[in-house]
């Protein structure tokens, strides 16, 4: 949670199609950022600019592959930068990140929980495994958001190695009553299972998002083998999701 007084304010400079693991850059820091409960952030895109290459970006009207310059701006402690910062660094890849000391005079009235720190555990391409499954509603909220979506992309962000989310047709909970999937309901409220892999200590640091995010549910952890599973970002430069 920020408080007023010292801080650090933090910029990252990359280019608009800078990728990471497929996904526009700057959007993935995004998401990192706000699923690690940093108290807010804000993206600002260009009109020009060049970086170390020393190429021309600009949006100018005569140039059709705009490739124009963004900046992503938080204000954190000290403590929280230092735990985002080497994660950050690689998704920021080529880009540059700035770090300078500020003040805080008026923080956000809007507390968030503190998330947990990321594990840089990954699988192999055979071996043991865990496999989470979460039964939750089609209509759940988390934000004002589907709760089905806001876990996907809260686990991407969070490093998880791979999220599949299973619509049911009929099924019922704790509660008894019957959700189903039929033409001649005008407001769906399906059952929805999200099935995830990855190490039990990825999963299990992950456990305090999923309460924080999760108001009712079923949760199970079971144990897998990893038969085939690709994870080689170096060379095919995008990851390859492991699909349960």
């Amino acid at each position: 949670m920020l408080t007023a007084g010292p801080a650090r304010k933090v910029t990252i400079h990359v280019s608009e199609n800078h990728k990471h693991h497929g996904q526009s850059a700057y959007a993935a820091i995004l998401d990192f950022l706000f699923y690690r409960a940093v108290s807010g952030a804000t993206v600002v895109r260009g009109i020009a600019g060049f970086g170390a290459d020393h190429h021309l970006h600009t949006a100018r009207i005569e140039s059709l592959a705009a490739d124009l310059p963004v900046t992503i701006e938080f204000v954190e402690s000290a403590q929280k930068v230092d735990e985002l910062l080497p994660k950050l660094q690689e998704m920021a890849g080529t880009g540059v990140i700035e770090v300078q000391d500020t003040t805080v005079v008026k923080p956000s009235e809007a507390a968030a929980k503190k998330a947990p720190q990321p594990s840089a555990a990954a699988l192999k391409r055979e071996g043991k495994a865990k496999l989470m499954c979460i039964f939750i509603g089609e209509n759940d909220k988390w934000h004002d958001k589907p709760l089905h979506k806001a876990l996907v992309e809260s686990m991407r962000a969070d490093d998880i190695a791979g999220v599949t989310v299973n619509p049911g047709i009929l099924g019922y909970g704790a509660n008894r009553r019957i959700h189903k999937d039929t033409a001649l309901h005008l407001s769906h409220d399906r059952p929805m299972m999200l099935s995830v892999v990855d190490t039990e200590e990825k999963l299990r640091a992950f456990f305090p998002i999923l309460d924080s995010m999760v108001q009712q549910g079923l949760v199970t952890l079971s144990d897998v083998d990893v038969i085939k599973y690709t994870h080689d970002y170096a060379s095919e430069g995008r990851r390859k999701e492991v699909r349960p």
